[in-house]
C-alpha cells in the first residue's frame, strides 16, 4: 500500500463542466454550531457542503432519504446520511442509488454491510491472521447466554453496527454483562461483546489515490488512563474530554510497520472503496495489537482523524474532499480515463 509522496487528485475539467453532484447528509443544510444531540457531526456536514460548493460544479443539497426515492437532478452522489435511526440504515443510500443507476462516493451496499458489521469484519481478520480480540455476537431476539462470552475481568458491550461508540457499555461480572446485552438489543441492535483491552486506539486512514488504496499518516487517541472507555458524548464533543485523551500523530516505527501490514491485508477485502478508517487497539505496555473495526464512509471532519492526517500528509481539507470525489468519479464514470485526472 502506498504511504509516501501522496498528492491530491484534482477534478478533471470535463467532469467539473458536465456533472451535477448531490450531497445528502442529515445536517447538509446546517448553518449553526454544535448540534444538541449530534454535536460536531453537524459542523462536519456543514464544512463538507461548503467545500463541495467550492468545487465549481452544480451542487444539489438534500437531507432526507426521500430525496432519492425518485431520480434527483444530479449525476453523482456524495452520501453521508449513514445513521438514519433504523436498523442497518447505513446501506439504504447506496441501495437507493443503485436502484436509480446513480454512481456514488463510498462502497457498494454489500461491502458497506461487511464493514459496518463488526462481527463479519472480525471474521475476515481472523481468517487472514490479523489479530483481533475474541468476541461473542448476540443478534436481536437471540437468547442471551453469557457463557458464550470470552473470559475477562471486564467486557465492552456495544451495538454491532454502531459508530462513534454510540450505545457502548462495559460490565465487570456476568450479571452486568447480561443486562448490558439486553439493553443493546432493546435499542433494536445486535450486541457484540469483547474483553476490554487497556491501551489507546490507533487509527489508520486510507483513501484512494491513482486508483489504489493509499495510507495517510496514522493517528493515535492517546489516553491519560489506558482503562478509560471512550463514549459517544466525548467523541461528539458534547462533554469535555480534554483531560481524558488527545489526538496525535502516531510515530512508533515498529508498531507502525505491523499496523501497515495489517491494514494492507484488510484493505484488499473491501476494494473498491473511496475512503475508510482502520481502527486498532494498542496496549503499549505489552505491544499487543488488536483490530477493532473498519469504518468505511467514516467521519472526514477537519478536526477528526482524517482531517488531521490529511494535513500531516500535506493536504488541505478541501484537497482531501476533492481527492475523494475525483477518484470516485474517475473510477466509476465510463469514458473518462485515469489520465484525465492529470
Amino acid at each position: 500500500m502506498r504511504t509516501t509522496d501522496l498528492t491530491p487528485t484534482r477534478l478533471p475539467d470535463r467532469l467539473r463542466d458536465t456533472q451535477r453532484l448531490l450531497f445528502i447528509a442529515k445536517h447538509a443544510k446546517w448553518t449553526g454550531g454544535l448540534h444538541s444531540e449530534d454535536g460536531n457531526h453537524a459542523l462536519y456536514h456543514r464544512e463538507t457542503r461548503e467545500i463541495l460548493e467550492g468545487l465549481g460544479m452544480p451542487l444539489v443539497v438534500a437531507d432526507n432519504y426521500a430525496d432519492l426515492f425518485a431520480r434527483p437532478d444530479a449525476d453523482f452522489v456524495f452520501p453521508l446520511l449513514n445513521r438514519g435511526g433504523f436498523y442497518n440504515s447505513e446501506m439504504l443510500l447506496p441501495l437507493l442509488c443503485n436502484r436509480l443507476g446513480l454512481p456514488y462516493v463510498g462502497a457498494s451496499p454489500i461491502v458497506r454491510g461487511l464493514s459496518d458489521d463488526k462481527h463479519l469484519t472480525k471474521l475476515e481478520a481472523a481468517a487472514r491472521g490479523v489479530p483481533t480480540a475474541p468476541w461473542a455476537l448476540f443478534r436481536r431476539g437471540a437468547p442471551i447466554d453469557v457463557s458464550r462470552c470470552p473470559p475477562a475481568r471486564r467486557w465492552v458491550i456495544k451495538p454491532n453496527n454502531s459508530s462513534a461508540s454510540w450505545g457502548i457499555r462495559d460490565a465487570h461480572d456476568r450479571g452486568e454483562l447480561a443486562q448490558a446485552i439486553a439493553e443493546v438489543q432493546a435499542l433494536d441492535h445486535d450486541a457484540i461483546v469483547e474483553p476490554f483491552i487497556d491501551g489507546s486506539d490507533v487509527e489508520v486512514p486510507v483513501v484512494t489515490i491513482d486508483g489504489a488504496p493509499a495510507m495517510l499518516p496514522m493517528m493515535v487517541f492517546e489516553q491519560a488512563d489506558p482503562s478509560h472507555l471512550r463514549t459517544y458524548q466525548e467523541k461528539r464533543d458534547l462533554v469535555d474530554r480534554s483531560q481524558k485523551y488527545s489526538l496525535k500523530l502516531f510515530d512508533d516505527a515498529e508498531i507502525g510497520a505491523r499496523l501497515t501490514r495489517y491494514t494492507t491485508e484488510m484493505a484488499e477485502i473491501f476494494r473498491p472503496f473511496d475512503y475508510g478508517r482502520f481502527e486498532f487497539r494498542v496496549d503499549f505496555a505489552t505491544g499487543e495489537i488488536r483490530l477493532l473495526e473498519v469504518n468505511l464512509n467514516c467521519n472526514l471532519w477537519s478536526e477528526k482523524v482524517f482531517g488531521r492526517a490529511a494535513v500531516a500528509a500535506g493536504f488541505t481539507q478541501a484537497d482531501l474532499i476533492e481527492t475523494i470525489v475525483s477518484e470516485s468519479m474517475i473510477r466509476q464514470l465510463v469514458g473518462f480515463a485515469r489520465r484525465d485526472a492529470a
